[in-house]
């Protein structure tokens, strides 16, 4: 089954990982774009990870993952090689309401999934494969980002601007919808 795209507000989210090593470090990394109320839970952890909850004034304990760890967690992510653990987690959390779990090399205990993706500002494309390679999303992002033109952020500071300032209604959106198709046809040149 596919996974449904979708963009979460993580102003009011708590967000655990589970593991200190090279996976949790990558999901760390990419759920630093988008907050910082994270804790982590490992034995031991890496020295990037570590670096990064210093940077980052991280909640940290350096310890095994118990049972009831997840409690009170709105996303779990499992990045630990102990499959049987990462099985225990997820199953741990479908008792807890709204959890959502990610088992990384587990698709089936997965609520989610991270996707492959590019943040330029405002702008976030993500690509996934459904799990099917991400070898494939990951290179795909490579061949976009080299599409996406130098300015897009201020482009989209622009758009933002005069979506603020301008009154609401039919006149807006048909400027807006103009100003961004002569942006974009301006690529072709």
């Amino acid at each position: 089954m596919a996974y449904f795209p979708a963009f979460l507000k993580f102003d009011d989210k708590s967000i655990l990982i589970v593991g200190g090593g090279n996976i949790a470090l990558e999901k760390l990394e990419h759920l630093l774009n988008f907050s910082s109320n994270i804790t982590l839970i490992s034995k031991e952890f890496n020295t990037q990870i570590k670096n990064l909850i210093e940077e980052n004034s991280l909640e940290f304990f350096v310890k095994a993952y118990e049972n009831g760890d997840a409690k009170g967690f709105d996303i779990v992510i499992a990045a630990i090689d102990d499959f049987s653990l990462q099985e225990q987690i997820y199953f741990e959390t479908r008792d807890y309401n709204n959890t959502l779990c990610n088992c990384v090399d587990l698709q089936k205990y997965c609520d989610f999934i991270f996707p492959s993706y590019i943040k330029k500002g405002d702008l976030t494309i993500a690509i996934s494969t459904s799990g099917s390679s991400p070898a494939f999303a990951k290179n795909f992002k490579e061949y976009l980002k080299n599409l996406i033109p130098n300015g897009i952020e201020d482009f989209l500071k622009e758009l933002k601007e005069l979506r603020n300032t301008m009154p609401k209604g039919r006149e807006r959106m048909q400027f807006l919808d103009k100003k961004v198709k002569d942006y974009i046809k301006s690529w072709e040149k």
